[in-house]
């Protein structure tokens, strides 16, 4: 519950910097890509870089734990072929050492 107040809070937060950040910025600034310009305000331009980055912190996770997921699932493979092979040699007979 006091994960959720603090999540709402949060998001609170942001929400009134960013009400405030774009009050003080009215503004445009030119931006030149490769194949044209555009002219947004300064509070567009940063609110867009802001979740073009999340989305890109995003795709950078999921490729982490994609990889560690096939590493779990390869040692859990391995953990069931080593725990068959136990198996298997307990029920042998014991030799004598003689």
């Amino acid at each position: 519950m006091i994960r959720k107040i603090a999540l709402v809070v949060m998001i609170l937060i942001i929400f009134g910097l960013m009400l405030w950040f774009t009050r003080i910025n009215p503004g445009l600034i030119k931006i030149d890509l490769a194949f044209g310009t555009i002219e947004p305000s300064v509070s567009m331009a940063f609110a867009v870089t802001f979740v073009l980055g999340w989305i890109f912190g995003l795709a950078c996770t999921a490729v982490f734990i994609i990889k560690l997921v096939n590493e779990r699932r390869r040692l859990r493979k391995s953990l069931r072929i080593a725990e068959s092979e136990v198996s298997s040699l307990r029920s042998l007979p014991i030799a004598d050492a003689d």
